[in-house]
């Protein structure tokens, strides 16, 4: 498995192991229009299978959004961090909302790229392999629809969970930017 940019890294399993796939991942996320919540998201593989779900709370002040496997069962939550500046997220296994890593002292992993144009890769801590890249899908349907659908290429033994739940934190962030 070569990476672009780098040695090739043992698997990178962050929500799980089942979620790294030894080939290239092709995912498309889609925002969905029409939400009484205003984030929730459908993630479909190459084939058009929904593989994951991401379901935003109705009435959260922190903007609360769940990723859900196929099943409906929870994988991670995610939140806005109270009283952050600079649009800071908080991402939990299942549904809890406990911290265990609080550290925070070097970064895994560091997204490059503009939002605004909706493009953008992600690579390893502060390294220049790349393990993910993110392009906007633009269509008539999309435009006319209002909604945002996203091209993600998550790279061999990379969880494809934990980069789509940066997919939806980007598109919160660039929102709330956008309401600021």
């Amino acid at each position: 498995m070569a990476m672009a940019g780098g040695a090739p890294p043992a698997p990178l399993p962050v929500v799980g192991h089942q979620f790294c796939a030894p080939y290239v991942v092709p995912l498309t996320v889609t925002k969905k229009a029409l939400s009484l919540s205003d984030g929730d998201f459908a993630i479909t593989d190459a084939n058009g299978a929904v593989v994951l779900k991401v379901k935003g709370a109705i009435f959260s002040i922190r903007s609360r959004r769940t990723i859900l496997d196929g099943a409906g069962m929870p994988l991670l939550t995610m939140q806005e961090k109270v009283f952050s500046m600079h649009h800071r997220w908080e991402v939990f296994r299942g549904d809890s909302t406990n911290s265990g890593n609080t550290a925070q002292q070097v970064c895994d992993f560091k997204i490059k790229g503009s939002y605004f144009d909706r493009s953008c890769v992600f690579y390893l801590g502060d390294s220049n392999t790349m393990v993910a890249q993110m392009s906007r899908k633009l269509t008539v349907s999309n435009v006319l629809l209002g909604r945002d659908t996203f091209s993600v290429t998550v790279f061999p033994h990379v969880d494809y969970v934990f980069i789509a739940s940066l997919v939806v934190i980007l598109d919160e962030v660039h929102r709330d930017k956008r309401e600021d």
